[in-house]
């Protein structure tokens, strides 16, 4: 389905019922990230999936683009959705925009879990500026569809992880350079330190054990907001994807206000999805 909102067209769909859930993707995909948490959440939920602007099936106006400018934009649909209050999931990307939307809005903001995201990516180390400027680099020279391979090896290393790294490849590297790059740099523009004292939501940080950025910073993030962090060990970037029963797990608790599960790991090989979700 599409909506019109703030000039451009938002692809959404809707699954399952209950209380409202945005689900909200990664850089350079789409709402099919969730594939694998839907057939959980929405046996208890009413899940909103929703392409931000400039990714999937919704519109890709001129930027620039803004994590606030998104944050809008979902909040916009909500309300074309007539919902007034919804639970905030987000992945990467889609975690800055998750609590910028909290930040923006937080008496509509139910509970909120970011995925291996922070609430500032301002570079103030050489590593995070290396790690920026190497990306915009790479599109640039080698194009997203080369690119997008090497970010799938990376991303998902395990042999039995091939079909996830077909799926990198064919999701980013279908994606119109330009707003990719526009998505990239609204995140490297992004910085909420200076509001979290705004939010009001319970937040939940799930975090990888070998995410790009370490877990002593996430940890530090955590206690300034007062949320909880669960960590997944084994698990990569892509957590969602690699970690589905430990995501599931940690979402449908913390969602109804029960306690975290323990012992939170990478999936087994055996447990793995035999495909990349379409």
């Amino acid at each position: 389905m599409l909506a019109s909102i703030n000039g451009t067209e938002l692809h959404y769909e809707l699954h399952g019922s209950g209380p409202p859930l945005l689900l909200i993707h990664g850089l350079g995909s789409s709402g099919a990230d969730w594939a694998f948490q839907v057939p959980a959440l929405r046996e208890h939920y009413k899940v909103i999936l929703a392409d931000l602007r400039g990714s999937g099936l919704s519109g890709k106006p001129d930027g620039p683009y803004s994590i606030e400018g998104f944050a809008d934009d979902l909040w916009q649909l909500l309300s074309h959705l007539h919902i007034e209050h919804c639970h905030l999931v987000g992945f990467s990307l889609g975690g800055a925009v998750a609590m910028e939307m909290a930040l923006q809005q937080p008496k509509r903001a139910q509970r909120l879990v970011t995925i291996n995201a922070l609430p500032s990516y301002r570079i103030d180390h050489w590593r995070k500026w290396l790690e920026a400027h190497m990306q915009i680099a790479m599109v640039r020279l080698l194009g997203l569809h080369r690119t997008a391979g090497m970010v799938a090896r990376r991303l998902f290393p395990h042999p039995h992880q091939i079909h996830m790294r077909r799926r990198v490849v064919e999701v980013v590297g279908a994606n119109g350079v330009d707003p990719y790059l526009h998505s990239v740099r609204a995140l490297m523009r992004w910085c909420a330190e200076s509001r979290l004292h705004a939010l009001q939501a319970p937040t939940l940080l799930l975090a990888a054990e070998h995410d790009y950025t370490p877990l002593a910073e996430k940890q530090a993030w955590a206690e300034r907001l007062r949320a909880q962090l669960a960590v997944v060990a084994g698990s990569r970037h892509g957590t969602p994807f690699d970690s589905i029963d430990a995501t599931n797990r940690c979402l449908l608790a913390f969602l109804s206000a029960a306690a975290l599960p323990e012992q939170l790991r990478l999936d087994d090989p055996e447990f793995a999805p035999a495909s990349a979700p379409d």
